[in-house]
Parts: C-alpha cells; structure tokens; sequence
C-alpha cells in the first residue's frame, strides 16, 4: 500500500515529464528523464512494482531511463490513483491528456467491475421477478 506522499510525488512527476498515450494497441505511461535521476527510477520500481524500468540509453546527445506502466497494472493500479489526483483544477493539459488516452483505449481500460461509472459493488443485487417455482 503506497502513502499519500508517494501518490502524490507519482503523480507530480508524471505532470511534469510523463507521457498518457498508447502505441496504438495498448495504453502506456511513461515517465522519461535524464540518467542522473536514477535513484528516482529506482524508487519507482520498489513503490510502484507494476512499472518496468528500461534503459540507461545513450543516443543522440541524449541519456535517458524510461519507466512504463502498462496492462493490468495500469488499469487496476494506476488509473485508479491518476483518476483520484489529475482534475482540471490541478492542470488541465494533463487532465486533457489522461482522458484522452482513456477514451482512445476505454476497451482496455474499462475495469470489469465498472459498467458506466459504477463499481459493481455498489449496486444492490436485484431481487428475482418472481421467486416461486414454476408449476
């Protein structure tokens, strides 16, 4: 279970320097940053371990780590915190962002026990029509 401290420092690094798309197929977060923020990605992958960390890379003048969050974890994990922190109030472009890719990918992201905003523990159980056996 991640702190309120940790939601937050995920999500203002993914304000400022993540990226909410997809390569077409399936939805992706990436966070990219330079090589001397190592010890960040490193914290990533012990508080968030549902995220795969890639890199160092070294091309183009460039020296990068790059932690994606994909799948499941995205989904189930992820959002659910995104979805909670990014309002338009926060900032709009990421908000803008992070509804973009939710409504590009919503097959892949819609969690199965939430049809049409509601989570299916919340909704009584409907009692039969008629309960009596059938002659």
């Amino acid at each position: 279970m991640v702190t309120e401290y940790e939601e937050g420092l995920l999500v203002g690094l993914l304000i400022g320097e993540g990226h909410f798309g997809g390569d077409g197929r399936q939805p992706q977060v990436t966070l990219r940053m330079h090589v001397r923020h190592e010890a960040m990605f490193h914290w990533l992958e012990r508080t968030f371990p549902g995220g795969k960390l890639y890199g160092p890379y070294h091309h183009d003048g460039r020296h990068y780590y790059q932690w994606m969050v994909r799948g499941t974890y995205l989904r189930d994990t992820l959002l659910p915190i995104l979805e909670r922190r990014i309002s338009p109030a926060i900032d709009g472009h990421s908000y803008e962002r992070l509804q973009g890719m939710r409504q590009q990918y919503a097959g892949r992201l819609n969690r199965p026990d939430v049809v049409a905003g509601v989570r299916s523990t919340d909704v009584a159980p409907t009692p039969a029509a008629d309960a009596s056996p059938a002659p």
